[in-house]
C-alpha cells in the first residue's frame, strides 16, 4: 500500500526530537518541500519555537510546507512518515552502545505514542544504538518490516564517499560507496563496492590510503564528537533523513544502505542491520543482496553478532 495521503495529498511528516538531529531534519524536509512537518519535543516550547523560525524563513527559502511545533501527540496523528531522533546523544568517550538501555526505554515510548496515532506510517529510526533501536521500534509499534528502516548507513556511506572525493580531489556526486552492517565500530565499509564515475577506487587510491579512510569512516562520528565535546554530528545524519525521506515521498526507489530487518538475507535473521535496500512509496521495497568476498563475509557475520549481543542485553 503506498503512503502519503495527508492534507491536500500532501505528506505528513512527524520528527520526533527537536534537538539538533530533529531540527536538521525538520528543516532540510521543509526546504525541499517533501510535506508539512510536524515537530514534537518533550520540552515545552522548544519544538514550537523551532518550528516558528523555521516557518518565517519559508519567504527567503521559497517553500510552502506548513511547521508546527507541538509536545502533544495527537497533533501527529494520520503521520506518513515518523522520525524518531529522541534519545541521548553520545559524549567523548561513550560508545553507541553505552547507550542503549537508556535510549531503548525513550524509543519504546515514543513507538508506542506515534503508532497509537499513525498506525500505518512509515517509520525512520535515528536514536542510537540504531541497528537496536530500530528493533525496539519495530516491536512496540507494531509495524511491518517494509514499514521502518533506520538511519546509519547513508549517513556511514556518506562519510566514505566525502573521504574518498578528498583524497582524490574530485566532486563528490561522482563517487560512489556502500557501507554495510551495524552502525558502530563493526560497520563494514566496502572498497571492491567503491567507485569514482565507475572506476574502481582500488585503481585509483593505494590500499594503505584506503585502509585508513575505512577507519576513519568507523571512527565517523566518534571524530566529531571528540571535536564537539559536548554534543554529536547533526549536519550530515539531518541531510541523510531528508535523503530517506524524498525517496519514499517521491517514489525514487533510490537504492540506499539502510538497517531493515532481515529475515535470511545475507544469512541473517531476526536483526536489524545495514544493507542496500530500494526505498519507495510502499516503504522498503527490496533488499538488495551484494556478492561479498570471504573476508567482507566474515565481517558481516561479526557485525551481526554484536547485534544479536546487544538486542539480547536489552532491559526493555
Amino acid at each position: 500500500m503506498r503512503l502519503g495521503s495527508g492534507r491536500s495529498g500532501r505528506w505528513k511528516i512527524t520528527v520526533v526530537g527537536s534537538g539538533h538531529v530533529g531540527a536538521t531534519a525538520a528543516q532540510l524536509c521543509a526546504y525541499k518541500n517533501l510535506g508539512d512537518v510536524v515537530l514534537i519535543d518533550i520540552i515545552e516550547g522548544v519544538p514550537q519555537g523551532k518550528a516558528l523560525d523555521l516557518s518565517e524563513s519559508a519567504p527567503i527559502e521559497g517553500f510552502d510546507m506548513r511547521l508546527t511545533g507541538t509536545n502533544d501527540y495527537a497533533d501527529t496523528k494520520g503521520s506518513d512518515i515518523v522520525v524518531i531522533t529522541a534519545g541521548l546523544a553520545r559524549k567523548p568517550g561513550m560508545s553507541r552502545e553505552d547507550l542503549r538501555d537508556v535510549n531503548a526505554n525513550i524509543v519504546k515510548e515514543v513507538a508506542e505514542k506515534v503508532s497509537a496515532h499513525s498506525p500505518d506510517c512509515f517509520m525512520i529510526v535515528v536514536s542510537n544504538p540504531v541497528d537496536t533501536m530500530t528493533w525496539v521500534a519495530m516491536k512496540y509499534a507494531k509495524l511491518a518490516k517494509n514499514r521502518i528502516a533506520g538511519m546509519a548507513g547513508v549517513l556511514d556511506a556518506s562519510r566514505f564517499r566525502h573521504f574518498i572525493a578528498a583524497e582524490l580531489g574530485v566532486s563528490h556526486d561522482d563517487v560512489h560507496s556502500m557501507v554495510l552492517g551495524l552502525h558502530g565500530e563493526d560497520m563494514v565499509p566496502l572498497p571492491s563496492h567503491a567507485s569514482v564515475s565507475g572506476i574502481p577506487i582500488t585503481e585509483l587510491i593505494p590500499p594503505d590510503k584506503i585502509r585508513g579512510m575505512v577507519e576513519r569512516t568507523r571512527d565517523g562520528g566518534a571524530e566529531i564528537v571528540r571535536h564537539l565535546k559536548t554534543g554529536s554530528a547533526y549536519y550530515a545524519p539531518g541531510s541523510s533523513i531528508a535523503e530517506m525521506v524524498q525517496s519514499v515521498v517521491r517514489d525514487e526507489k533510490r537504492v540506499l544502505p539502510c538497517p531493515v530487518y532481515l529475515e535470511g538475507e545475507y544469512g541473517i535473521n531476526g536483526i536489524f542491520m545495514g544493507v542496500p535496500c530500494v526505498l519507495g512509496s510502499s516503504g522498503v521495497e527490496k533488499v538488495i543482496e551484494l556478492k561479498l568476498s570471504p573476508e567482507e563475509t566474515a565481517l558481516m557475520k561479526k557485525s551481526a553478532e554484536g547485534v544479536k549481543k546487544s538486542v539480547s542485553q536489552l532491559k526493555v
